[in-house]
């Protein structure tokens, strides 16, 4: 059964490091990647906020207009 395993498991000792490092790399970059998310969600909330602040004061501003003098 030892050597049934044993020829069962990969002889090359770079395979595992190889992977190590692509592992290694591929994390990086989901933590990239996650970091620009999240900016730019928040840059987009931020964005949103403002559009809507410039809608209301466009929206008051027509309402005054309309008011009898």
């Amino acid at each position: 059964m030892a050597k049934a395993l044993i020829g069962y498991m990969n002889s090359d000792l770079r395979t595992p490091a190889r992977l190590v490092a692509e592992n290694d790399r591929l994390r990086s970059r989901v933590h990239e990647l996650e970091a620009l998310v999240l900016r730019l969600t928040e840059e987009n909330d931020k964005l949103t906020a403002a559009q809507a602040v410039s809608m209301l004061d466009l929206e008051n501003a027509s309402m005054q207009e309309m008011q009898p003098a």
